[in-house]
């Protein structure tokens, strides 16, 4: 099954609720980064949310969300944006941990439960959009819904999970995003706090063969749930050896001349995709301006 998220609304539009597969996404991701279970935990919970917070946007807007806790895996950082493109990388991947109390993948042990947690959007406007939260628990989830509630002041329920095989391979990513519209009483809020509570893992739902559909539907039970929206997630990087090219030329010909005389080419790695570009001495000679 392709992953794709689903945009919907319910309680009469009240309320209005997002929920992806994103196992392909978090495999892909592991995959070119190479992590360990815990860190493709983590790593795998951030980029669900990001595909999810993605298709909040419009046209060519895009979101980075940064989590930078005290724990050993160091920064987090995903990209995504309105059409359905999602990117990220750890610092430190080769990071596991013991099983937590519950039995579960330590995330707040890899992640930390100090830091902060940062959002920047660039909504196409002059300036961007930045917000920042403390961590409140490195679960992830819970990071996002005090983000959502704190920077952007918007009553949220937020949830995402990842399911690890004993090869480190991903067997299931999924989450979902539950966000009250203006107008929406605190019965409606307390009623739906109630039905997330007991929600079961949204990882497991995904693994039993669940849709983004489905999900949403056992969420609200009986309530009518009526989908907007359907949209493919896929990993997408932005990096190009064509990008890559200006970035030398723009380094200025001193330098590139410096790698020429000392390395004798040079190469330049992506973060996020994990692919390597490498440039001779005589391409480099061309990216010089005299």
């Amino acid at each position: 099954m392709a992953d794709y998220l689903v945009k919907a609304t319910t309680y009469d539009g009240m309320v209005r609720a997002y929920a992806v597969r994103s196992t392909k996404l978090v495999e892909e991701t592991r995959r070119r980064q190479d992590t360990w279970a815990t860190a493709s935990a983590a790593l795998g919970r951030s980029l669900t949310i990001t595909a999810l917070m993605g298709a909040m946007l419009k046209g060519d807007d895009s979101l980075t969300a940064k989590i930078e806790g005290n724990g050993p895996i160091g920064a987090i950082v995903t990209d995504g944006n309105a059409k359905g493109e999602v990117r990220g990388y750890v610092m430190n991947p080769h990071v596991d941990l013991e099983s937590n109390e519950q039995g579960k993948l330590d995330v707040a042990g890899v992640v930390g439960t100090e830091g902060n947690l940062s959002v920047v959007k660039d909504l196409g406007m002059k300036d961007l959009f930045t917000g920042q939260v403390p961590i409140v628990s490195g679960e992830i989830s819970e990071d996002f819904t005090y983000y959502f509630a704190t920077s952007e002041q918007i009553p949220t329920a937020t949830g995402a999970g990842v399911l690890v095989n004993p090869d480190h391979t991903i067997l299931a990513a999924g989450g979902f995003i539950v966000q009250m519209m203006p107008g929406a009483d605190e019965e409606l809020i307390d009623r739906l706090e109630d039905q997330i509570q007991g929600f079961p893992s949204i990882s497991n739902l995904i693994e039993q063969g669940n849709t983004p559909e489905q999900i949403l539907q056992r969420l609200f039970g009986e309530e009518t749930v009526k989908i907007h929206e359907k949209l493919p997630i896929q990993f997408t990087c932005k990096c190009s050896r064509e990008r890559i090219e200006r970035a030398i030329t723009g380094l200025g010909d001193e330098e590139i001349e410096e790698m020429i005389e000392e390395d004798h080419g040079a190469e330049a790695n992506c973060h996020f995709c994990n692919e390597t570009y490498t440039f001779t001495e005589a391409e480099l000679i061309k990216l010089k301006r005299n």
